[in-house]
């Protein structure tokens, strides 16, 4: 078996049905749970009864977080050592094909690396050049086959601090081996037919257990181009374009993963199927910390339309995304540098231990992230927290909700000193026994009536307006006769919504939520 063979595992492994259809966007409308299977349920299998039994009728779709071989690694399983299989232990390609036949399902296509586990990389590291993989792995010299200067050096764009290379023998001979993230995900040469055999071998996986949405991890970092600063370039954008085109003719959509300043997701928005709004969390804790609602109205009104809604996610609190260009100094942000200076600290001040898991305290050190559970965030105030959750909501867009924001999580500390591992504070492992705890709790409880209306209240699939005045911000929902509108008290923490369907009319205020008294179905 040659080398590009053995990287198809449509032919090495497993017989593959391609769906050679365009996308289904019809589906594709109503909320979604972001969850690892290990941490919610256990197994794939335990997921999807949860799904049903626990969650039926609430989320549209579910992004399950990396269950590939294996789903445990160096970075919670953003480091496969084989992107082709299902951990065993999680359960098979049959689980992720009944989860796909309920619901949308989500899932990574880790685009940049692949882990130094994996047996493409072993080989390389004990041939070096003779090894028939050794093209597809990037070291210094094959972005910079001359000479890099200092300025090539430093130019180069890196989530964390330092530059991305990690010093590592191949065939006994030491090499700058590229790792954006960390020494144990190498990068891979998307330049190479190798490379490119391999990421389409994935999505033929993928596609052929019904998944989706196939969200590219890190795709950002993927090009890299000497006189450039290896994030987002023209090579970078032309290969997303080629994914793109792949998943499409399989009957799946893409999800563009990025952080960067908000200019990028609106300049790309158009070339893909779906971009993130990462803004949109640090402007909604500002909006509730300051009580000022300018930058998130001013970003309501250029934001993509195409976009997925999140308040948390596996990778904790993004604030790059609503700051000033860290690689254009001159280019401001919806947020500036002291406004994110003291969202950042307010966070600290309500959850403590945030700081401890942030920065330089931890390992898995990201320049743009605040490790910490949304809740902590909003120091536990219940009726502050529905309010983000509310305005999350009817934002357009698909919103996705982290399994510890809809239970409610707080910061794991005693997870966070176990691993040492900045970002385990918000990836609590839950018993079943534990979730039926919490979704007993009443803000829990509330948002799962938020997340029912906006499953089911026919005002969403209309016209979306929005006006803003000193401290407060309404947004409202037109479709034919159906109305829906959130009335965002920001001084207080509060919040009305009022609806007008069919010629029935209500309002539900957050107390009235947390109570209980308010039912959406």
């Amino acid at each position: 078996m040659t080398a590009s063979e053995a990287m198809n595992p449509s032919s090495a492994n497993r017989m593959v049905t391609l769906a050679m259809t365009t996308p289904d966007r019809s589906r594709l409308h109503g909320p979604q749970l972001i969850v690892y299977a290990d941490r919610f349920g256990g197994t794939l299998h335990g997921l999807g009864q949860l799904m049903s039994d626990r969650f039926g009728g609430v989320f549209g779709g579910v992004h399950v977080l990396p269950f590939y071989t294996h789903f445990d690694g160096a970075d919670a399983g953003f480091d496969p050592v084989d992107h082709t299989k299902v951990d065993q232990r999680l359960g098979s390609w049959d689980d992720i094909a009944s989860l796909s036949a309920n619901m949308v399902v989500v899932a990574d296509l880790i685009v940049n690396h692949m882990s130094v586990a994996s047996h493409q990389f072993r080989d390389v590291q004990a041939n070096g050049d003779a090894s028939p993989w050794r093209r597809m792995f990037l070291t210094m010299g094959d972005v910079f086959p001359g000479r890099a200067s200092e300025e090539d050096l430093a130019r180069i764009y890196r989530p964390r601090p330092g530059l991305p290379f990690t010093i590592m023998p191949l065939a006994g001979q030491p090499r700058l081996v590229w790792t954006t993230f960390t020494p144990a995900q190498v990068d891979l040469d998307i330049r190479q037919p190798l490379t490119w055999s391999y990421l389409t071998g994935i999505i033929d996986h993928l596609t052929a257990s019904g998944v989706s949405v196939i969200r590219l991890d890190a795709i950002g970092y993927a090009g890299k181009c000497p006189g450039t600063n290896c994030f987002m370039t023209s090579e970078t954008l032309d290969f997303v374009g080629r994914l793109k085109d792949y998943c499409h003719q399989r009957g799946a959509q893409v999800l563009l993963e990025i952080h960067g300043h908000f200019s990028q997701q609106v300049e790309v928005a158009p070339s893909v199927d779906l971009v993130y709004d990462f803004a949109l969390p640090p402007l909604v804790l500002h909006a509730i910390f300051a009580s000022d609602p300018g930058p998130l109205e001013r970003w309501l009104k250029v934001r993509p339309e195409n976009a997925v809604t999140v308040l948390d996610t596996h990778d904790g609190i993004g604030v790059i995304d609503a700051g000033p260009n860290v690689l254009e100094p001159d280019e401001p942000g919806l947020l500036d540098g002291a406004q994110i200076a003291n969202l950042v600290r307010t966070i600290y001040s309500n959850a403590p231990s945030s700081q401890l898991a942030t920065g330089a305290a931890a390992s898995n050190l990201d320049l743009y992230q605040v490790n910490c559970t949304f809740f902590d965030a909003l120091g536990r105030d219940e009726g502050r927290y529905l309010l983000a959750r509310a305005l999350q909501l009817f934002v357009p867009g698909i919103p996705q909700v982290y399994y510890m924001g809809l239970l409610a999580g707080v910061n794991d500390v005693a997870l966070f000193e176990q691993t040492r591992v900045g970002r385990d504070i918000n990836r609590h492992r839950y018993t079943l026994e534990e979730i039926d705890g919490r979704l007993s709790a009443p803000v829990v409880r509330a948002q799962m009536q938020l997340l029912s209306l906006r499953s089911r209240h026919p005002g969403f699939t209309g016209t979306f307006t929005h006006s803003s005045s000193y401290r407060s911000i309404v947004i409202t929902w037109r479709k034919d006769e159906h109305e829906i509108c959130l009335d965002a008290d920001l001084a207080r923490g509060s919040f009305s919504i009022r609806s007008s369907s069919g010629g029935e009319r209500w309002t539900c205020s957050v107390e009235e939520l947390l109570s209980g008294s308010f039912d959406a179905v």
